[in-house]
């Protein structure tokens, strides 16, 4: 009989805190978040985002990063799971690098950065405001100044698939880049679809390209909007292609970050790709993994606790979000047969 052939684990990084909350209109409070964080690491995420450490004039939902940074650390309820977890911030640029290492030194800082290219030059320069070849200098410079501060060093590939200013984009070009961030001293790579423009053929194409250039599927994350709703579809396509680490959001919120906040225009990355902000977002955590789960898929994290976060989180944003599960649930094991 023929079956999907696809890994038995896998491990998922919830990163709700920073993609997530980003592209919300109103702050999100400092223990808001952090309650978040905790029930996270609780549930049994290994990797969790907390903040991004760039300029908070431009994006006031980070304005909090350092306290939050600090809350977390010297939380009683995780104290005791910390070293198991990774705590990653956003740094786009060289003064939010710096702000990293420097926080590390007073002993708050994340376990692990994360920097960011696109293909599209123009995603990128949109995004980080540099070109890909200052960009890929200041990487060069920054990235052994992080890994000898302790902190592991995230390189994302982004408009892999497609980017919303330029158009299509070439698959073998994200490969080159995958290799060059290893190359210079990135722990892991993050492979990312920012605005939905995958689909779920060229998703199993390009992870079959990169596992036969890399083998290994250990440093690799993948990481989807569901723009047009195509998310899932392309997890399972990923996982087809032997793809084991995952990122989400609960309730599959995100997307850029606000340019609007609480009663104030913001400069966030400017104007947004689409009319309607309220269409984009990540995949959904809470149906990502219970997808898995009856699929059989081992993700290291507590169903049940998953879905509580859910509806939570839905009270802290103060509006419905996108997972299906939360609101009906797991299917009955008597219903698929398995305990």
């Amino acid at each position: 009989m023929a079956e999907l052939n696809y890994p038995k684990k896998v491990i998922i990084g919830d990163i709700t805190v920073r993609d997530g909350f980003q592209h919300e209109e109103k702050f999100i409070s400092t223990e808001a978040k952090l309650w978040v964080l905790e029930q996270s690491i609780l549930a049994g995420f290994k990797h969790v985002e907390v903040t991004n450490l760039g300029n908070p004039v431009g994006m006031p939902q980070f304005k909090d990063a350092e306290l939050l940074l600090k809350k977390i650390r010297e939380s009683k309820k995780v104290a005791h799971l910390l070293n198991e977890v990774k705590l990653t911030a956003v740094t786009i640029r060289e003064k939010a690098i710096q702000r990293a290492i420097e926080l590390r030194k007073q002993g708050v800082g994340p376990d692990r950065i994360l920097v960011m290219v696109s293909t599209s030059e123009s995603h990128h320069r949109k995004n980080s405001g540099l070109s890909l070849d200052e960009y890929w200098k200041m990487c060069e410079e920054w990235i052994p100044k992080a890994r000898e501060a302790g902190m592991k060093v995230n390189g994302t590939v982004s408009t892999i698939w497609g980017c919303p200013i330029e158009g299509p984009t070439k698959l073998e070009k994200a490969v080159e880049f995958a290799q060059r961030w290893l190359d210079i001293g990135a722990t892991d790579v993050e492979h990312a679809d920012h605005d939905g423009s995958a689909s779920p053929d060229r998703v199993y194409r390009y992870f079959s390209m990169l596992l036969d250039h890399f083998g290994d599927p250990s440093k690799h994350i993948v990481h989807f909007h569901t723009t047009r709703g195509w998310g899932l579809a392309n997890v399972l396509a990923a996982l087809q292609a032997g793809m084991t680490n995952y990122e989400s959001t609960f309730g599959g919120i995100g997307g850029q970050p606000a340019n609007f906040v609480d009663d104030c225009p913001v400069a966030g990355t400017g104007s947004y790709y689409y009319k309607d902000p309220s269409a984009v977002g990540l995949v959904s955590t809470e149906d990502m993994i219970v997808m898995m789960d009856e699929m059989g898929i081992d993700t290291g994290v507590n169903v049940d606790k998953v879905l509580e976060i859910g509806n939570m989180v839905e009270r802290i944003v103060g509006r419905r979000l996108r997972s299906e599960s939360i609101k009906m649930g797991r299917i009955p094991k008597s219903l698929t047969g398995r305990s």
